[in-house]
């Protein structure tokens, strides 16, 4: 009887990702938790290895060095090229060599990933134009002014096209690297990793639930004592008639001033303010959602819900699990 050979096993995917100082060394550990070497109880099915344009000592933004020996000429035998974050400074652009070296590899079939910043470079090499995009909610409008052939959506956690994917900030970074796991290996592989790591293998919402809590800001002084009226009326409806009345000019001056000098309608801003006021009361307090309704002007919880997903694409029970949780181990 003849042996049969045994079956090889698949080559492993191989991920890089691209450094550039100061290297963000949570957004590289991010890919790296979920792409690197798990240890024997999981099956590996990654490689993963990092490059620089400049091989050497590559600084952090936590004030040590990286040696990092690889240059871009790993980027041709990449099968994702990871860019875990991405420092421009003032007018200056992403490295020439940078860039073609991305385009290559893009073109010969391998997928592009931005986490965070890094959308900069795949907005640099042309992968991004006429397509949505995802970055941090902080320098979404920083991308979009240098690129603005690109959709920015400011509010996802990460968009992915098949070749080419982005994220917002941070752990926004783990959300989308667990994706790419769940679409080459299934999501059984997916929530193995996500076990180890002590992480949901998926996340609700999206990163506008992160961002900043909205503050009124430097005003001119015309619309000024009408928003302070109206911060200390949430509870009560106001329609944008009464807000005229108030200010003794047209609905429509009032329409034109709202937008001249916040970039928004009056109701927009009267609604943002009521959304504002929940999120605070859900991560302070322990009010249920149809006393947080009535207090913010919302008159329901229905309505509340309704408007709350519509803003932030996640439940208020969600909301206050994710925060109060936070809340109470930070």
């Amino acid at each position: 009887m003849t042996s049969r050979p045994m079956p090889k096993s698949p080559a492993p995917h191989r991920v890089v990702a691209l450094l550039q100082p100061p290297q963000s060394t949570f957004a590289l550990a991010c890919a790296s938790e979920v792409f690197g070497d798990h240890g024997p109880v999981i099956p590996v099915r990654y490689a993963f290895e990092v490059c620089t344009e400049h091989p050497g000592a590559v600084p952090t933004e936590a004030g040590y060095d990286m040696l990092v020996t690889t240059g871009l000429d790993a980027l041709e035998r990449a099968d994702t090229v990871l860019v875990p974050g991405w420092r421009l400074p003032a007018g200056a652009g992403v490295p020439p060599a940078v860039v073609a070296g991305v385009r290559r590899a893009h073109a010969r079939g391998a997928r592009v990933v931005g986490l965070c910043s890094g959308a900069f470079v795949l907005a640099a090499a042309g992968l991004l134009d006429g397509r949505r995009s995802a970055t941090h909610w902080a320098r979404a409008a920083e991308l979009s002014a240098r690129f603005p052939r690109v959709d920015v959506d400011p509010a996802v956690l990460y968009v992915d096209h098949g070749d080419v994917a982005t994220s917002a900030g941070s752990a926004a970074g783990v959300d989308l690297c667990l994706h790419l796991v769940r679409v080459d290996q299934g999501a059984a592989y997916a929530m193995r990793i996500a076990r180890q790591m002590v992480m949901p293998p998926h996340r609700e919402g999206c990163q506008l639930q992160y961002a900043e809590l909205p503050a009124s800001g430097p005003v001119a002084d015309s619309l000024a004592p009408l928003l302070e009226w109206l911060d200390g009326r949430l509870d009560r409806p106001v329609s944008v008639a009464e807000m005229a009345a108030r200010s003794q000019v047209s609905a429509r001056t009032l329409t034109r001033r709202f937008t001249e000098q916040l970039g928004i309608s009056p109701g927009r801003w009267l609604l943002d303010r009521r959304i504002a006021a929940t999120r605070a009361l859900l991560e302070e307090t322990d009010l249920p959602v149809e006393t947080i309704a009535r207090r913010v002007g919302l008159s329901s919880a229905v309505n509340l819900r309704r408007r709350f997903h519509e803003a932030l694409r996640t439940t208020p029970a969600a909301y206050r699990r994710t925060f109060r949780a936070d809340r109470a181990t930070g």
